[in-house]
Protein backbone atom coordinates (compact mmCIF):
# COMPACT_ATOMS: atom_id res chain seq x y z
CA UNK A 1 0.00 0.00 0.00
CA UNK A 2 1.31 3.47 -0.90
CA UNK A 3 2.29 5.90 1.83
CA UNK A 4 0.46 9.22 2.10
CA UNK A 5 3.34 11.48 3.25
CA UNK A 6 6.74 12.09 1.63
CA UNK A 7 9.49 11.18 4.08
CA UNK A 8 13.25 10.54 3.76
CA UNK A 9 13.94 7.35 1.81
CA UNK A 10 10.55 7.24 0.11
CA UNK A 11 10.24 7.37 -3.65
CA UNK A 12 7.84 10.09 -4.75
CA UNK A 13 6.16 11.20 -7.95
CA UNK A 14 5.49 14.93 -8.35
CA UNK A 15 4.16 17.26 -10.98
CA UNK A 16 5.95 20.58 -11.09
CA UNK A 17 6.31 23.76 -13.08
CA UNK A 18 9.56 25.70 -12.76
CA UNK A 19 9.63 29.42 -13.54
CA UNK A 20 12.28 32.11 -13.57
CA UNK A 21 11.69 35.33 -11.66
CA UNK A 22 10.25 36.99 -14.79
CA UNK A 23 7.62 34.22 -15.05
CA UNK A 24 9.27 32.35 -17.93
CA UNK A 25 8.63 28.59 -17.62
CA UNK A 26 11.95 26.72 -17.92
CA UNK A 27 10.59 23.21 -17.26
CA UNK A 28 7.31 21.47 -16.49
CA UNK A 29 6.42 17.83 -15.92
CA UNK A 30 2.81 18.72 -16.76
CA UNK A 31 3.80 19.62 -20.33
CA UNK A 32 5.28 16.12 -20.68
CA UNK A 33 2.27 14.62 -18.83
CA UNK A 34 4.75 12.50 -16.86
CA UNK A 35 5.40 13.13 -13.15
CA UNK A 36 8.99 13.36 -11.95
CA UNK A 37 9.98 10.36 -9.85
CA UNK A 38 12.84 10.51 -7.33
CA UNK A 39 13.89 9.20 -3.92
CA UNK A 40 13.99 11.68 -1.04
CA UNK A 41 17.48 11.87 0.43
CA UNK A 42 19.24 10.39 -2.61
CA UNK A 43 20.34 13.79 -4.03
CA UNK A 44 18.60 13.08 -7.35
CA UNK A 45 17.11 16.59 -7.57
CA UNK A 46 18.28 20.01 -6.42
CA UNK A 47 18.48 20.49 -2.66
CA UNK A 48 15.72 23.08 -2.24
CA UNK A 49 13.26 21.13 -4.39
CA UNK A 50 13.76 18.00 -2.30
CA UNK A 51 13.35 19.97 0.95
CA UNK A 52 10.04 21.40 -0.29
CA UNK A 53 8.60 17.95 -1.13
CA UNK A 54 9.62 16.34 2.17
CA UNK A 55 6.65 16.32 4.54
CA UNK A 56 4.03 16.90 1.81
CA UNK A 57 0.92 14.68 1.67
CA UNK A 58 -0.43 13.09 -1.53
CA UNK A 59 -2.61 15.64 -3.34
CA UNK A 60 -0.99 18.59 -1.57
CA UNK A 61 0.42 21.47 -3.61
CA UNK A 62 3.17 23.85 -2.64
CA UNK A 63 4.97 26.83 -4.13
CA UNK A 64 8.56 27.64 -3.31
CA UNK A 65 11.23 30.11 -4.36
CA UNK A 66 14.78 28.78 -4.34
CA UNK A 67 17.81 31.08 -4.26
CA UNK A 68 20.78 29.96 -6.40
CA UNK A 69 22.47 28.35 -3.37
CA UNK A 70 19.56 25.87 -3.06
CA UNK A 71 19.29 25.33 -6.81
CA UNK A 72 22.17 25.27 -9.32
CA UNK A 73 24.58 27.53 -7.43
CA UNK A 74 25.99 30.94 -8.19
CA UNK A 75 27.25 31.81 -11.65
CA UNK A 76 31.05 31.29 -11.69
CA UNK A 77 32.90 33.41 -14.27
CA UNK A 78 35.93 31.10 -13.87
CA UNK A 79 33.91 28.38 -15.64
CA UNK A 80 33.97 30.43 -18.86
CA UNK A 81 37.00 29.44 -20.95
CA UNK A 82 38.42 30.26 -24.35
CA UNK A 83 40.17 27.65 -26.49
CA UNK A 84 41.68 27.42 -29.95
CA UNK A 85 39.37 26.09 -32.64
CA UNK A 86 41.88 23.28 -33.25
CA UNK A 87 40.84 21.88 -29.83
CA UNK A 88 37.75 20.31 -31.38
CA UNK A 89 38.41 18.31 -34.47
CA UNK A 90 35.83 17.44 -37.09
CA UNK A 91 33.27 19.94 -35.80
CA UNK A 92 32.74 23.63 -36.46
CA UNK A 93 31.82 25.28 -33.18
CA UNK A 94 28.59 27.31 -33.25
CA UNK A 95 27.06 29.54 -30.58
CA UNK A 96 24.54 27.48 -28.59
CA UNK A 97 26.20 24.14 -29.38
CA UNK A 98 26.62 21.83 -26.38
CA UNK A 99 29.92 19.94 -26.15
CA UNK A 100 31.24 17.38 -23.65
CA UNK A 101 34.33 18.28 -21.63
CA UNK A 102 36.31 15.96 -19.37
CA UNK A 103 37.50 17.31 -16.03
CA UNK A 104 40.96 16.37 -14.63
CA UNK A 105 39.26 13.75 -12.40
CA UNK A 106 37.62 12.09 -15.42
CA UNK A 107 34.09 13.45 -14.96
CA UNK A 108 32.34 14.39 -18.23
CA UNK A 109 30.34 17.64 -18.10
CA UNK A 110 28.30 19.47 -20.73
CA UNK A 111 29.56 22.91 -21.78
CA UNK A 112 27.88 25.42 -24.06
CA UNK A 113 29.61 27.39 -26.81
CA UNK A 114 28.87 31.06 -26.11
CA UNK A 115 31.16 32.82 -28.60
CA UNK A 116 33.02 31.89 -31.79
CA UNK A 117 35.82 33.96 -33.34
CA UNK A 118 38.05 33.29 -36.35
CA UNK A 119 40.56 31.15 -34.42
CA UNK A 120 39.04 30.71 -30.93
CA UNK A 121 35.77 29.75 -29.29
CA UNK A 122 34.46 30.37 -25.77
CA UNK A 123 32.63 27.80 -23.66
CA UNK A 124 30.61 28.18 -20.47
CA UNK A 125 30.60 25.23 -18.05
CA UNK A 126 28.05 26.82 -15.69
CA UNK A 127 24.66 25.12 -15.51
CA UNK A 128 22.26 27.17 -17.70
CA UNK A 129 20.23 28.03 -14.56
CA UNK A 130 23.24 28.91 -12.36
CA UNK A 131 22.81 32.23 -10.58
CA UNK A 132 19.03 32.18 -11.03
CA UNK A 133 16.31 32.20 -8.39
CA UNK A 134 13.93 29.39 -9.35
CA UNK A 135 10.22 29.30 -8.51
CA UNK A 136 8.39 25.98 -8.40
CA UNK A 137 4.75 24.97 -8.16
CA UNK A 138 4.76 21.37 -6.93
CA UNK A 139 2.02 18.77 -6.48
CA UNK A 140 2.75 15.49 -4.71
CA UNK A 141 1.04 12.88 -6.89
CA UNK A 142 2.14 9.66 -5.26
CA UNK A 143 4.41 8.24 -2.55
CA UNK A 144 5.69 4.76 -3.40
CA UNK A 145 6.81 2.25 -0.78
Amino acid sequence: MAQEMASPGSTVRVHYTGKLEDGTVFDSSRERDEPLEFTLGASEVIEGFEACVEGMHVGQTSSTSLPPEQAYGSYDPELVMTAGREQIQGTEPEVGMVLQMQTPDGQVIPVQVVQVDSDTFTIDANHPLAGQTLNFDIELVEVLV
